[in-house]
This record gives C-alpha cells, sequence and structure tokens, in this order.
C-alpha cells in the first residue's frame, strides 16, 4: 500500500510543517503552495568587509555633490500652478501676522480714500473692478501677481483720483519756493538754462527717457530681474516702487508747487486748481510726431501741481538701485539712463533740480530700508533664478537672526516657506548660508564633522 504512494521530497532545515500518508487533495494542495514559498524566499547573507581605497575626505566631497544634485532648486524657483481658492485660505490661515502686514491697512486705507473721491466710473464698474481684483487674490495662479503689485495698483488709484479732490480741501500753492530753493542751492535756474537752446534731436532725445522709458522701463527691468536675479526680488521691487509712489503723490499732495512750465507762462504770479496742465517741451515733439501723443494728456494731469518730489527722478533712481544690486556690472549703464532722466526733465521744462533730488532722495531711502529688511542677496556664481537653493534676505545680521531671518528650524522663523501674504515672499527661503529644508526631503551641505556611512555613497552610485 505504501509503495503505491507518491514520494515525497524531503526539505532539510525547514520550518514547513511534515505532511503524513493520510493526507487528502488539499493537503497535497497546501503542501505545493509551501514548497513553491520555500523556493522563492531569499537565504540572509552578508557581504565581506572590503576597504575602501578612495580617501574618506573625497567621499564626502562626492556625497555633497550627489546630494546637492538633488536639491529642491526647482521647486524653490517655480511658480504656483494651483487654481484653488482653498490653497489660498489655507496659506491665509497659516501665516504668521506681524506688524510689517500693517501696510495692508495703509494700502487699504488709501484705495478707500481714492474710490470715496472718486467720480469716475461708475458704482457698477468699481464694484467689478472690486470683484476681480479680489477673485485674482483668491486664485493661487493669479495671487503671486497680483499680490505684489498691490502697492502699485493703489498708487495708480491714488493718482488717478486726486484731481476729483475738492479744491476747498487742498493746500495753498506754493509758486516761489522751488525756484528760491533753486537760486539757493545751484546759483541758477538750471531748468531755464537746459531748455534756452532747443533743437530737435535734443528735444527726441529727451522724449525717449522722460516719454517713453519711464512707462516700459520698469516691465523691462523686473523681466531682467525675474529671469536673471534673485527668486522673490521682483516683488519686493514692485513693493518698493508702489510705496515710494504712494508716498510721493502724498507730499504733492499735501505740498503742492508749480513746476519751471508754469513760471515760463505766468511767471510767479499765485496760482490755482483751476489752471490745466501743459506738456511744456512735449508739445514739439507732438509738432514733430504729427498727432497728439502728449499734449492732451499732460494738459489733463491729475496733479498739476505734483512738481516736488519728481516721480520720474525717483523712479529711474530706483530702478537704478536695485538694477545694480542685481547686476554690479551694468552700475554705469543705469545710473547714465537716470542721469539721462534727470537732463530731459529739466530740459523739457516739467521739473526742478531740487524736485530731482527730492525724488532721488525718497528713492534712496525706500531702496535701502527694502535692503537691509527684505531684498534677497545675490549669489554671484548663479545665472539665473533656477540655480539659487537657498536666497539670503536682508544686508544687515541682527542678534538672533541671519540677515534678519532666523536659524532653520526655529520656531520664530519670520518668513514661512508657504507663507505668499509677507513682503515680498513666494516661495521657500532660507538664511544666511543655510541649507533650505523642503517639505518633502532634508538635505544639507557636507562637513568633515558630518557622521554618515560609506554605504550611503554605495547607494547613491548604485543609483
Amino acid at each position: 500500500m505504501s509503495s503505491m504512494l507518491p514520494r515525497i521530497p524531503s526539505v532539510q532545515q525547514s520550518n514547513f510543517p511534515t505532511p503524513t500518508p493520510s493526507y487528502c487533495l488539499a493537503g497535497r494542495r497546501r503542501w505545493a503552495r509551501l514548497m513553491s514559498e520555500s523556493a522563492s524566499a531569499s537565504i540572509p547573507f552578508s557581504w565581506p568587509s572590503i576597504p575602501n581605497p578612495i580617501p574618506r575626505r573625497y567621499r564626502r566631497r562626492l556625497r555633497s555633490k550627489f546630494r546637492s544634485a538633488q536639491s529642491p532648486a526647482s521647486s524653490f524657483a517655480s511658480l504656483q500652478t494651483s487654481f484653488n481658492p482653498a490653497d489660498t485660505i489655507r496659506a491665509l490661515r497659516s501665516h504668521r501676522w506681524s506688524y510689517y502686514d500693517g501696510h495692508y491697512l495703509v494700502l487699504m486705507i488709501v484705495a478707500i480714500f481714492s474710490l470715496s473721491v472718486s467720480q469716475a466710473p461708475g458704482p457698477l464698474l468699481k464694484t467689478g473692478a472690486a470683484s476681480l481684483l479680489m477673485l485674482a487674490l483668491l486664485v493661487p495662479i493669479t495671487r503671486q501677481f497680483f499680490l505684489p503689485v498691490l502697492p502699485i495698483f493703489t498708487w495708480l488709484l491714488f493718482f488717478f483720483n486726486a484731481r476729483f479732490i475738492p479744491a476747498e480741501y487742498r493746500p495753498h500753492i506754493w509758486v516761489k519756493v522751488l525756484p528760491a530753493l533753486e537760486n539757493i542751492f545751484y546759483g541758477a535756474n538750471l531748468s531755464n538754462i537746459l531748455s534756452a537752446h532747443q533743437y530737435v534731436t535734443l528735444d527726441v532725445l529727451a522724449c525717449i527717457p522722460y516719454g517713453l522709458l519711464h512707462y516700459g522701463g520698469p516691465f523691462f527691468w523686473a523681466g531682467l530681474m525675474f529671469l536673471f536675479g534673485p527668486p522673490k526680488i521682483v516683488p519686493v521691487f514692485a513693493q518698493t516702487f508702489g510705496y515710494l509712489n504712494i508716498l510721493g503723490v502724498a507730499i504733492q499732495l499735501i505740498f503742492p508747487c508749480s513746476p519751471p512750465w508754469y513760471e515760463n507762462l505766468y511767471g510767479l504770479a499765485p496760482a490755482n486748481y483751476s489752471i490745466p496742465g501743459s506738456p511744456a517741451g512735449l508739445a514739439r515733439v507732438d509738432q514733430l510726431l504729427g498727432f497728439d501723443m502728449y499734449t492732451t494728456k499732460f494738459t489733463a494731469s491729475p496733479l498739476v501741481f505734483g512738481a516736488f518730489p519728481s516721480l520720474h527722478s525717483g523712479n529711474a533712481v530706483l530702478e537704478a538701485l536695485f538694477m545694480s544690486h542685481c547686476f554690479p556690472k551694468l552700475r554705469p549703464l543705469v545710473f547714465t539712463y537716470a542721469m539721462w532722466m534727470w537732463w530731459a526733465t529739466m530740459y523739457l521744462s516739467h521739473h526742478y533740480a531740487v524736485d530731482l533730488v527730492g525724488g532721488a532722495f525718497l528713492a534712496a531711502i525706500a531702496f535701502y530700508i527694502a535692503k537691509n529688511n527684505f531684498l534677497p542677496r545675490m549669489q554671484m556664481d548663479k545665472a539665473s533664478r533656477w540655480e539659487y537653493d537657498y536666497v539670503e534676505i536682508g544686508d544687515t545680521p541682527s542678534k538672533g537672526y541671519e540677515y534678519k531671518l532666523s536659524v532653520l528650524g526655529n520656531d520664530d522663523f519670520r518668513h514661512d516657506s508657504s507663507d505668499e501674504w509677507t513682503i515680498g515672499s513666494s516661495s521657500s527661503i532660507s538664511s544666511g548660508s543655510r541649507s533650505p529644508v523642503d517639505e518633502s526631503q532634508s538635505w544639507e551641505g557636507e562637513t568633515l564633522a558630518s557622521q554618515n556611512s560609506d554605504a550611503e555613497l554605495s547607494e547613491i552610485v548604485v543609483r
């Protein structure tokens, strides 16, 4: 009877149960399954220890290179692509509010004032524009562009609605102050001296910076900084630009002064707010072109007596300072552009020299405040924004912070990596010379004190 049973192969050193002679079909299937699992099981073993011929310090450098290649630089400099408003609400809830956020209150006050005095457009258009702006701030893909330029939008709203402020609420117009300061500081009226000899070539040369580059220049400089500067520099530039112009318009409303063209037309006679603006030297450009490009616009200027400070000068100097910070080799070019703007404003009889100095002074103050607190530092070995692995913020280290930011891992890290509501922030930031910490992976630079095992190098090389 036993000779008729099939022969069962024996398995040595196995923990599987030995089948009995009286098995059934189910037992045979179970035994076949156990045998297949036993055959596919791997037998544990260890490699013999082989000495590594590469010195330890070179192995550390190699590990550092491999890990730096795996850094989250692409996500650091990338842009938002989400259309979900819930992401914005989540970011707003996680935002750590500080006194720096008071600038949103300032923008709100200026915007409400501008809308309250505005007489055009109608209520429906105002409501529609406000609704579209709120929607743009809720959607992440548009928020990253509209949030930094809120000061610029507020400045434009403030400037174009200044015409609707009733004359009885406006201060006295100062006609003699700027000419007197011009004679005190420079001994003569530089604007009259520069505009005494007028030629077609000089008119065209003056029109290029004053009538063209003044409006398109900020976009051009911002594009260069976005492509070849560090991440976050364009939001800082946009907000600094906006606040400089808001402050300039506020000073022009509080301290209205007549420009050089008023002295050329009316002398030093008292001025009033019913007097229209004038294109001054730009009228010659319109005659040369054969169509009205500047005359109507400057005649209906919202701030006819906004001579001091000169925002043409302030904007040009601010752009030159930012470009010098990003591209030191372009410093002679950008400051030549600023001096070109200065000459054009005086040649066209739109500003006195003292106006230019006042605008440049405000621009310098705004730039150095931004540089010390919010401006990312340049890394000269980086050719574009996508090569940055981390960003150093500010120019002056303070106690407990590296360049106005806390050390990574500190609970007081002021600029959260996902926080876009702080001034100028749109992506991850790290401080000092520290390496960034990404939510999905952690990586750090190698030092001689690192205690990484050689097995990590083997795994990286095998990959």
